[in-house]
């Protein structure tokens, strides 16, 4: 099957490695990868700073870009939840409408179309690691992602999860909500990461590189071993 992949402004910029480890995970399992170079960004960071209007010419290009894909597929439920669930305001009754419809229903995050489009519950990876795997709010609120990456994580060979304590708590990125709201941000990756240290994971791995991103930075200014990794970079691993 054919798949237009989209790429994220920050995995574009700082970490390409694991939009071509999906890229490797998705050609394993037989798909035709295409990537539209004119792609940009999917119109978030402005609709989330209050910018509405501004939002739109990003956002109609996305749909413009993708609208005759076969399906759609993003390392980001970020990204892809904010396609499914907040085009729809932006665009209602507008010209855009039903290309929107359809476009929304063959777009996925990576982790969801290896399960429900693919049928690929375990890739063939190998990673001897303890890790754990943090829920993204894009992902568990807005994508209704939850033991799909979890399915994929217990069938990689060599690996052990840990559920951290209260995983299902925001990280405190939050885009621009880390920038306005500096110390509530810091205090919340704060509670993230020594919950994830307090399960002797090496590891914390997620559907999201915005988290990790934040987690990283918590991390690093702490001089802590643990590391962040994107679940597609543990799915390539080993093969």
């Amino acid at each position: 099957m054919d798949v237009q992949i989209f790429i994220p402004c920050f995995v574009d910029q700082l970490y390409p490695e694991t939009a071509f480890n999906m890229i490797k995970v998705l050609e394993k399992f037989g798909c035709n990868v295409q990537y539209n170079t004119q792609q940009t960004c999917c119109g978030q960071p402005a609709f989330n700073a209050g910018f509405w209007e501004d939002a739109k010419p990003v956002c109609s290009k996305f749909i413009n870009e993708f609208k005759n894909a076969q399906y759609v597929v993003a390392p980001s439920a970020s990204c892809i939840g904010f396609v499914r669930n907040y085009y729809p305001k932006l665009f209602e009754n507008s010209s855009l409408h039903n290309d929107l419809k359809k476009l929304s229903a063959k777009t996925f995050e990576f982790t969801e179309f290896l399960l429900k489009v693919l049928n690929v519950k375990d890739t063939g990876a190998t990673f001897k690691e303890v890790i754990t795997y943090h829920d993204s709010c894009a992902a568990l609120r807005e994508c209704k992602i939850k033991q799909g990456p979890r399915i994929l994580l217990e069938n990689v060979k060599g690996l052990t999860l840990r559920e951290l304590a209260d995983n299902e708590t925001c990280c405190g990125f939050g885009g621009t909500f880390a920038v306005k709201f500096n110390g509530i941000s810091v205090n919340m990756g704060e509670q993230k990461v020594e919950n994830a240290i307090a399960t002797g994971a090496n590891y914390i791995v997620s559907t999201d590189l915005s988290c990790l991103m934040h987690l990283q930075g918590y991390i690093d200014g702490k001089g802590y071993s643990i590391k962040t990794m994107h679940i597609a970079d543990v799915l390539a691993s080993g093969w």
